[in-house]
């Protein structure tokens, strides 16, 4: 039985479907499911949970002002999720935006999902990427997230692609840009400077050019991957390899010839008043050249 099509519609009078808004409803149900896999719904106390050092370090203090204000409106959508340990202790793995924004509204308590009995590792990488979906996460605090994440687990970066779900290239720049100096991801978050400075910056041999380099980029004047690449055209490296310096070749005055050079060269010696050793030295540096030039 033939096939029925659809009658042919000019672009002008199709519709357009937006698929981002019910894709990300489905992403972040898909992630919760997840994440909250046995987990209890309870209401906390604030000054009960325990906040440690997470993988978000870089918070923008307007967005939670703005997040603050519209919890006092409409109260906490999202609950926090919290680890109960073998002694009753409640840390917080996932949520420290929200709790900010409600500790500075001084809210007493919230609901929160409560999971228990969960290894360092399921904890740490639920807490990777719950902050990984949520407001984007600077590039600098998920390098140095995968870092203790490894660290932790012992894990290679094949491993660590399927424990938190991101793609192996992505993983290895991650590592690379975690063990980098301190001062210079700082720098990254002071300045906004894109991740692929850094690491092409890493790739730089040692010597003064990268020495100059960074400088410009611990003061904020290179923050753009461009900005980098034209200064490593115009200096004498290159990244990840060190490039002599080129010295050009003086070209020949306009209108010689390369025959007409050796032959001004030829007469030339014929007046020069020396002796016989410069003289042979000097025929046979011309016929030298003379067979040079005939390749």
């Amino acid at each position: 039985m033939a096939k029925n099509f659809a009658p042919r519609v000019s672009k002008r009078q199709r519709k357009v479907i937006d698929m981002s808004d019910k894709l990300s409803r489905d992403l972040f149900q898909l992630s919760d499911e997840r994440l909250l896999k046995g987990a209890k719904l309870d209401e906390i106390k604030l000054k009960d949970i325990y906040v440690k050092e997470q993988v978000r370090t870089k918070f923008n203090d307007s967005s939670i002002k703005e997040l603050a204000a519209n919890i006092k409106v409409n109260g906490l959508i999202q609950p926090l999720v919290l680890h109960r340990d073998s002694t009753g202790k409640m840390t917080l793995i996932c949520g420290e935006r929200r709790f900010r924004a409600m500790s500075s509204i001084d809210m007493e308590k919230c609901p929160c999902f409560i999971l228990d009995n969960k290894s360092e590792e399921e904890l740490m990488a639920i807490q990777f990427s719950e902050n990984s979906s949520r407001e984007a996460l600077h590039y600098i605090d998920k390098a140095d997230g995968i870092l203790n994440y490894q660290k932790a687990t012992k894990a290679s970066e094949r491993k660590i692609q399927a424990a938190l779900g991101i793609s192996k290239s992505e993983v290895h720049r991650s590592l690379l840009i975690a063990k980098m100096p301190k001062k210079l991801k700082e720098a990254a978050k002071e300045f906004n400077i894109e991740k692929y400075v850094l690491l092409e910056f890493d790739a730089l041999d040692k010597g003064a050019f990268k020495t100059s380099m960074q400088k410009k980029i611990l003061a904020g004047e290179v923050t753009k991957r461009s900005q980098l690449k034209k200064a490593i055209k115009t200096g004498v490296v290159s990244a990840g390899t060190a490039k002599k310096k080129v010295t050009k070749k003086k070209a020949m005055p306009k209108g010689l010839t390369a025959a007409a050079f050796l032959k001004a060269m030829q007469s030339k010696q014929k007046d020069m008043n020396l002796d016989k050793e410069t003289k042979k030295l000097l025929k046979t540096l011309v016929e030298e050249t003379k067979e040079i030039v005939d390749l």
